[in-house]
């Protein structure tokens, strides 16, 4: 299917705080960015990975990729995903963004998320829905020692061991990890299950192009070409376009960091589509982890209209003024749903007989962005052409450029995150790991 259009990001409600001759003055400063993200002297550049992997084409991996995903799609009652964080996000956004949400009723959807918390119920629940089920596990860590994944992990593989024969549960566990080294890529090695690699330049949160993502949106029956030639897209036009009224990942990061500037301090990614709702889980991480660094950052956060409006509806339109919102929407829907007529109007709805819900739904936005404005919340809009693999596979691209360009722009580097380590050292040591302690000490002083 040949695609003609891009995204676009629409700034006219941002009025007052940013406008064309503020993103413009700021061009000097996106220019001295863009150049340190090109030469690999920002802070950070050597996780700078991701800005390759769009072009990376046809490869022996990514053919073994699409083999292993159609066996798993043939075979299989379920693929279970371990993985916590960018392990887990980025599939789950593109395959709830992809799926009808009644799939899995349909068991047409075969993926099983786990890993990313540690509910004893979740797991035990899971335990008993797998009983009697044929399931595939893709464990993506890249240590193997994160303690969720690594965790329900043991837990899966000593409940299979007990269903399957060892060659049997060894086909069928495939690990996502380090090239040559940690304690997943080792156990792989002895227990010889199938491998694919996450790059060493490649953050968890910036992930979901490479096999950590690619398995399972492939496994869940999704175009994974298309979702690498949409990211290649916009790929290509970060690097041709430096005009940040021109490039939307220039023109949203830069009013970002204009409205940051204006004390607007907190972000709200708003949809109105349920299928959106992942992509803003995986967005609060790429934006949380990246930018929330030396009491800096913007907070993010995010709703689904129209059924917040009925929840955070009244706290958006009128609380604390230290908001900004970005809204998330599509142009053209899949399928079209039409308003009857009803005899005698007893609901007064008539007005409505014969449009399609998407032109209700749409006015929805409008009436929303408008009313937000009116309340001193200045908001943008991301709009893709179409709900599809390619134009997920540019909004993908499009926020890693953005998130790249705004926390350099704030002086930090957006590629590590030295806080999310705080919590994994106190539950090392309150867990009683080797070698924690003195820590664990001071701890249970505490």
């Amino acid at each position: 299917m040949k695609h003609t259009d891009n995204i676009r990001v629409d700034i006219g409600l941002l009025k007052n705080y940013v406008d064309k001759k503020a993103l413009l003055a700021l061009q000097p400063e996106i220019d001295r960015v863009i150049k340190s993200i090109r030469n690999k002297t920002c802070a950070g550049n050597d996780f700078l990975g991701w800005l390759d992997l769009p072009f990376a084409g046809d490869s022996a991996e990514l053919r073994n990729l699409d083999k292993v995903a159609n066996e798993i799609r043939a075979n299989a009652d379920h693929l279970v995903c371990i993985g916590i964080g960018g392990s887990y996000l980025g599939a789950r956004a593109a395959i709830d963004f992809l799926s009808s949400p009644f799939d899995k009723l349909n068991r047409k959807n075969k993926i099983i998320y786990l890993g990313h918390q540690l509910s004893t119920d979740y797991v035990y629940d899971l335990l008993r829905m797998i009983k009697n089920k044929k399931v595939y596990i893709n464990v993506i860590s890249k240590s193997g020692t994160t303690t969720e994944p690594g965790v329900v992990f043991r837990i899966v593989l000593d409940y299979l061991k007990n269903k399957v024969d060892a060659k049997t549960l060894a086909e069928r566990i495939i690990a996502t990890t380090d090239a040559k080294k940690g304690a997943l890529h080792d156990m792989a090695v002895a227990e010889k299950y199938r491998m694919f690699v996450i790059p060493d330049n490649v953050g968890g949160r910036f992930s979901v192009l490479t096999p950590v993502g690619l398995l399972p949106i492939a496994a869940a029956g999704f175009d994974t070409h298309a979702l690498l030639e949409g990211a290649k897209s916009m790929a290509q036009l970060c690097r041709d376009n430096d005009n940040v009224l021109d490039n939307p990942a220039l023109t949203y990061a830069a009013a970002r960091y204009l409205l940051y500037n204006k004390n607007k301090e907190i972000e709200i990614l708003s949809a109105f589509d349920p299928g959106v709702q992942y992509v803003g889980e995986w967005w609060k991480q790429l934006y949380g982890e990246s930018e929330g660094k030396e009491g800096k950052g913007i907070f993010p956060a995010s709703t689904i209209f129209t059924t917040d409006l009925h929840s955070m509806g009244q706290y958006i339109q009128e609380g604390e003024r230290n908001l900004f919102e970005t809204f998330v929407t599509v142009k053209k829907m899949k399928r079209k749903v039409t308003i009857p007529e009803l005899a005698g109007n007893k609901d007064g709805m008539n007005y409505l007989a014969g449009m399609d819900l998407a032109q209700v739904n749409h006015q929805a936005y409008r009436g929303t962005a408008l009313a937000h404005f009116a309340g001193d919340v200045p908001n943008m809009t991301i709009t893709l052409p179409k709900k599809d693999e390619y134009y997920l596979g540019q909004l993908f691209f499009m926020f890693e450029y953005a998130v790249a360009v705004s926390g350099l722009l704030l002086g930090i580097n957006p590629f590590n995150q030295p806080g999310v380590e705080a919590y994994k050292q106190n539950m090392f040591a309150l867990l009683g790991k080797p070698g924690y302690e003195d820590l664990k000490k001071q701890l249970t002083g505490k």
